[in-house]
């Protein structure tokens, strides 16, 4: 614990003062000067943010963070009035600017505009902590910086500084504690939360514990991304059933534009930030993450159920879909996210001819807009020609208990 730590220190130091005449003039300073730097690393790195500010900030929102200092209670309960912590926007060059000087220097200049950003740090003798909580605090504007290249302002990343300063109990030193929050990116409409939203995933999944703010890698193996995509998709979902093999296949066919390697050419290979969230998917007007994305958002709105009882296949080609069906009975069909839409997800069903021939439908893509009029179960149960879900569960087994009770009189 911090606090045994600190009376350790305390009680080295006054055996080292009551040796001092035989310690020397040359040894006693050089050892109270370590006591000193010892004690400074420690009380700064007890210093931490507690409640994160949200990674996604739009600015004239209100939103909260709170940060906490550990060695509060034991030094500074002789304080004569709380210390005050004051929270700045800074940029990543800030930021690295911090971490080589070792957070000693002081901020020079914020990068935002933040508004009720300065709050006691206050002890609760209940439960023993000593935090500041920011309740009510806005970013009021945000002060771009240069960016590099092709990036975007949702690729600029920023974070919130915290900082006060103590005199700590009993040994009358003056400290500077500063610690930063997470990478944040800032918005300022609604249409850039998505992008956004990517930047910290990509970061949040890829960067390293121990790096300079906020150096994340450009390139990352390809299974690392399937374990963020999976672990991301079963958070904004709430459900414990998980991206299958099957689904990598098809994600990795889709990001790589490759539909000639097999799912074991693609475990050994690499995917990049640019393939990720900036280049266009071939043939279409969004990038990957925004089409994932989609299907997040539609899944969590208003497909978690069909998806925790593994009635939607969802992450298929169409191309593989006419592959499945053609084989199969006539009203055979099932359930996969659309390609051409963002946030749609439509019924693929086989008919056949009079001749026996086959042929494959693709239901115009219903969205999260169309299933909030008429819910998904009872679409299915409304379309006459759907029989049976892949490979072979008549429709009303499978989507039975996901019917509404029709209401009859005035409707």
């Amino acid at each position: 614990r911090c606090e045994s730590l600190v009376e350790i220190h305390f009680q080295l130091q006054q055996q080292v003062m009551a040796a001092s005449t035989e310690l020397g003039p040359e040894l006693l300073p050089r050892l109270l000067e370590r006591f000193s730097e010892v004690l400074s690393s420690l009380v700064k790195s007890s210093f931490l943010v507690e409640k994160q500010p949200p990674q996604v900030l739009k600015t004239q929102t209100k939103f909260q963070a709170s940060v906490r200092f550990l060695l509060g209670p034991q030094l500074l309960k002789a304080a004569p009035k709380p210390y005050m912590v004051r929270a700045d926007m800074v940029t990543e060059k800030q930021a690295r600017e911090l971490e080589l000087s070792n957070y000693s220097n002081a901020l020079s200049e914020s990068t935002g505009e933040i508004l009720h950003n300065t709050v006691a740090l206050e002890t609760n003798p209940t439960s023993g902590t000593c935090c500041a909580n920011f309740k009510n605090v806005l970013l009021k504007k945000i002060k771009r910086c240069e960016r590099k290249g092709s990036e975007s302002v949702t690729e600029e990343k920023c974070a919130v500084l915290f900082s006060t300063n103590v005199t700590l109990t009993p040994s009358n030193i003056s400290l500077h504690l500063q610690v930063l929050s997470l990478p944040i990116v800032v918005i300022v409409h609604g249409n850039q939360d998505n992008n956004a939203k990517a930047t910290v995933l990509w970061d949040n999944a890829f960067s390293d514990i121990e790096r300079v703010p906020f150096v994340v890698a450009e390139r990352v193996p390809w299974e690392k991304m399937c374990d963020t995509l999976n672990l991301k998709f079963m958070a904004e979902v709430q459900t414990t059933k998980g991206l299958l093999k099957e689904h990598y296949f098809f994600l990795a066919q889709k990001i790589f534009n490759d539909h000639s390697a097999s799912p074991e050419d693609f475990q050994n290979r690499h995917v990049s930030w640019a393939q990720f969230n900036k280049e266009i998917l071939p043939g279409r007007g969004f990038t990957f993450w925004q089409w994932f994305d989609g299907v997040l958002d539609l899944t969590k709105r208003c497909l978690k159920s069909y998806w925790s009882d593994r009635l939607i296949m969802g992450f298929i080609s169409k191309q593989y879909v006419c592959k499945l069906l053609s084989m199969e009975q006539d009203g055979t069909f099932l359930l996969r996210f659309s390609d051409s839409e963002i946030g749609g997800v439509t019924i693929a069903y086989v008919m056949r001819g009079k001749d026996g021939s086959s042929q494959v439908e693709n239901i115009q893509p219903f969205s999260a807009k169309d299933l909030s009029i008429r819910s998904l179960g009872d679409r299915i149960r409304d379309l006459g020609q759907l029989r049976n879900l892949y490979p072979n569960i008549p429709k009303d087994q499978a989507f039975g208990s996901h019917y509404n009770k029709e209401q009859t009189g005035k409707d």
